[in-house]
């Protein structure tokens, strides 16, 4: 849990009102930091799972090792694209505030052709890491019992779920922020001095991270979970290739709109 808010304090939801940031942390590398402290949440649920004393929580806890290291290079690929357009035209590439900076200035970068292929990357490694169908083998009912909490109960298990809800509420921030622009929105100032103003745009982010929100759900609802096998598969045999190739193509891309 604590991974997933140290994750939403660098991430802007708002306008500058009165030169005041809407963020907690306006760091220079915030996108180096949100995967340096988004990659610690798996040893809570590795030690966990072993300290369980159980062969479930166990096989639980090293299912989602496995499932984490898989997708976080995919996850960690599919945002070079977006760093490599960042910095082509401003000074810091690594800034979250630059970066919706340059789409209020710009148009969202998901309307660029060559960004919908690490959009879907992204999006399919964050359902990976969040443990959500199609996705959910560590805690998967029908092998695992419960997986990696199983002998947790009362406010130990409530902690658990209250993790991986944080998780999806930051990854769908991060998907906003990255590719749909953040706060921005047709008509709504990037630098204001009336609150009223600065309230618009917070629910501006807010409704987007909503609607992933909706989407994670809608998935949950919709598509049965994977075997094992075909889990590693996507991950190492599709999505990898993909990420390394779209590198290429919008290298490509920028330099012939150079």
């Amino acid at each position: 849990m604590i991974p997933a808010l140290l994750v939403i304090a660098v991430i802007p939801f708002g306008p500058e009102v009165n030169g005041i940031k809407l963020v907690i942390a306006d760091l220079n590398v915030g996108i180096l930091w949100v995967f340096a402290i988004a990659s610690l949440g798996v040893y809570g649920i590795v030690i966990a799972g072993w300290a369980s004393n159980s062969k479930y929580p166990f096989l639980g806890g090293i299912r989602s090792s496995a499932q984490m290291i898989s997708y976080e290079i995919s996850m960690g690929l599919s945002v070079i694209p977006v760093i490599m357009h960042l910095g082509g035209f401003t000074t810091n590439g690594l800034s979250l505030s630059e970066l919706i900076r340059f789409q209020v200035e710009n148009a969202w970068l998901i309307v660029y052709p060559w960004m919908w292929l690490p959009f879907l990357v992204y999006l399919i490694s964050a359902f990976a890491e969040t443990n959500r169908l199609p996705f959910d083998l560590p805690e998967s009912e029908t092998e695992l019992v419960a997986g990696y909490h199983t002998e947790y109960s009362s406010m130990k298990f409530a902690l658990f779920f209250l993790a991986e809800y944080s998780n999806m509420v930051t990854q769908s921030a991060l998907m906003v922020t990255m590719f749909f622009g953040g706060w921005s929105f047709p008509g709504v100032p990037s630098a204001t001095t009336s609150i009223g103003w600065g309230f618009v745009a917070v629910g501006i982010f807010l409704a987007k991270v909503v609607a992933f929100l909706f989407l994670y759900i809608w998935v949950r609802w919709t598509l049965p979970r994977f075997p094992y096998d075909q889990l590693m598969h996507l991950g190492w045999k599709v999505l990898l290739p993909l990420a390394l190739a779209n590198i290429l193509i919008v290298a490509g891309a920028l330099a012939a709109w150079d």
